[in-house]
Formats: structure tokens, sequence, C-alpha cells
């Protein structure tokens, strides 16, 4: 039997931009663990990413870029949360306040399989596995197996974490590539939604700027 609580499901990114690979995590998440609905969140300081010789767009662009992407599929839902806070943004943070937002659902942190083995070194990792259940998003290019086995198993030990696989095919899509193509003067037909397709070539979005690598 279902759980009354309602399932949210939350996939964080810097969105630079927002493009068909993410969502399509998101629904794959959605679809296999019966998830209410999923929050995107776009990144607000991504101070992980100054170093990068393009800048990352401002996060208010960022925002809307991913507005864009997810309008029209009533399952997804963006949130300001981050842009919003200031200075740099951590994930037990923002775990902790949906959580107190939404004090009666179960919160799923969707992040890519090869992340997990990163995690204990993110700020207050006992606190995002004790805030949610993570669902990895497995590609089986992207991690081996018997890796993503080993570090799922210490952070089951180590912090009590929960988490469980979702399924996803390999998807070729990167947004550093996607810029590229942009400033290249190439297409991103079908590698974004058609809706930001327009309003990345409208705006001149990437357009003057090499892309970083």
């Amino acid at each position: 039997m279902k759980s009354s609580k309602e399932r949210i499901g939350i996939l964080g990114g810097t969105f630079d931009p927002i493009h068909m690979g993410h969502l399509i995590i998101a629904e794959q998440a959605r679809d296999q663990y019966s998830l209410d609905r999923v929050l995107l969140i776009p990144s607000g300081h991504s101070y992980f990413k100054d170093h990068r010789k393009q800048k990352v767009l401002s996060a208010k662009e960022r925002l809307e870029m991913t507005r864009i992407a997810a309008a029209g599929y009533a399952p997804f839902s963006v949130s300001d949360i981050e842009v919003n806070r200031p200075g740099n943004t951590y994930t037990y943070e923002t775990l902790e306040e949906i959580g107190r937002d939404h004090p009666d659902a179960d919160l799923f942190f969707i992040v890519g399989a090869d992340t997990v083995c990163s995690m204990s070194t993110w700020r207050e990792p006992a606190r995002i596995f004790r805030a949610c259940t993570i669902l990895a998003a497995v590609r089986e290019d992207q991690i081996d197996p018997e890796k993503l086995a080993q570090e799922t198993a210490s952070l089951e030990r180590t912090f009590g974490a929960k988490i469980l696989p979702v399924n996803i095919p390999n998807i070729g899509i990167s947004s550093t590539d996607i810029r590229r193509r942009v400033g290249e003067g190439k297409s991103i037909h079908y590698l974004v939604p058609d809706p930001l397709e327009s309003y990345i070539i409208d705006n001149g979005i990437y357009s003057s700027k090499g892309a970083d690598t």
C-alpha cells in the first residue's frame, strides 16, 4: 500500500543550461519511485565552478531557463530556494528547508551515481542523508558498479544513508557541449526543449562566449 505521505523528488544543479538529459533523469526517478512531483532547483552561487573560464550565467538567468524547460509538465516545478539564498549554497541547507516547508513529505534527492562517490566530502553529509533518500541515476558507462556498491555500503555504515538506484538510458548530452555548440553556431535542437532552444537563440545566450571544458 502506498504511503499517504507526499513523495517529493529534488534535482539540483547549475543548469547552465538545463537540458533533456536532466529532464529524463528527473522523469525516470519520478516514474520508478512513484514520486508525486519533482522540484528542479538551480544553484545559487556555484562556488565550485568559480574557476571556469566561461563564467556561470547569473542565477536569475538560469532560473528563467529552468522555468521555460519545465513549463507545461505538471509533475515538474521549479524552486528558487537556492537562487534567493545569499552566499554559497549547501545541499544540507536546501534539504532541511524543504523538509521544514513540507513536514509530512518524504524527500528523494536525485543525483548522478558518480556523485555518490564524493558525497562524504560534502558539507554536513550526515544531515544530508538524514533529510532524504538518495536516488542515484546509474549509467553503466559512467561508473564502475563495484565502486558504486562499495561507496554505497560505506555511506550506509557511516551515515545511515539510504541510497536507491535509478536506471537511466545512456544520454550523451552535457551543458558544456550545448554551450560550445551555440558558440560555434551549431544546432542544439532535441538537446533542450524547443521553447528553451528558442529562448537561448533569440537572446544570444552563449553565442559570443567560448565554452569551458
